[in-house]
């Protein structure tokens, strides 16, 4: 849910294994934000790692983490700092994380159209890839 000064975004991932045992994890984030304007986002994220699903760990050995976020541009570079805090012992207790971003250039589209219409959000890029190949 979004509009132009609020997002609200829950991300239910479901993270699968590409080993032998070949398993489903159950991992969702949510983002709540606030806009002020600019391309300048401030806002809280919480990640969380369940386990498998079906048998999720017990909560001491399960991962959640709150983040305090920022998200800004500098010139054509996006960026989103934060400060996160684990809550059960099989969370990291205190994480911080920086991610940048640049959205390249497409041929036949215009600066405005390769813009994003929101920062990055909830460690991916806010926007579906719109890369066009041609021979």
């Amino acid at each position: 849910m979004r509009n132009k000064e609020w997002e609200f975004i829950v991300n239910p991932i479901v993270d699968v294994s590409f080993s032998s045992a070949s398993e489903a994890d159950f991992a969702p984030a949510l983002r709540f934000a606030r806009n002020f304007g600019e391309d300048r986002f401030v806002g809280l994220e919480y990640y969380a790692d369940f386990g498998k699903i079906g048998d999720f760990l017990p909560v001491q050995q399960q991962s959640q983490q709150l983040f305090a976020v920022t998200d800004f541009k500098v010139s054509a570079v996006e960026v989103e700092l934060g400060a996160g805090y684990g809550f059960t012992p099989g969370s990291d207790r205190f994480v911080f994380k920086a991610i940048l971003g640049y959205a390249f250039p497409v041929s036949g589209k215009s600066a405005s159209d390769n813009a994003p219409s929101t920062p990055l959000g909830m460690g991916t890029s806010a926007r579906s890839p719109n890369v066009l190949l041609t021979k």
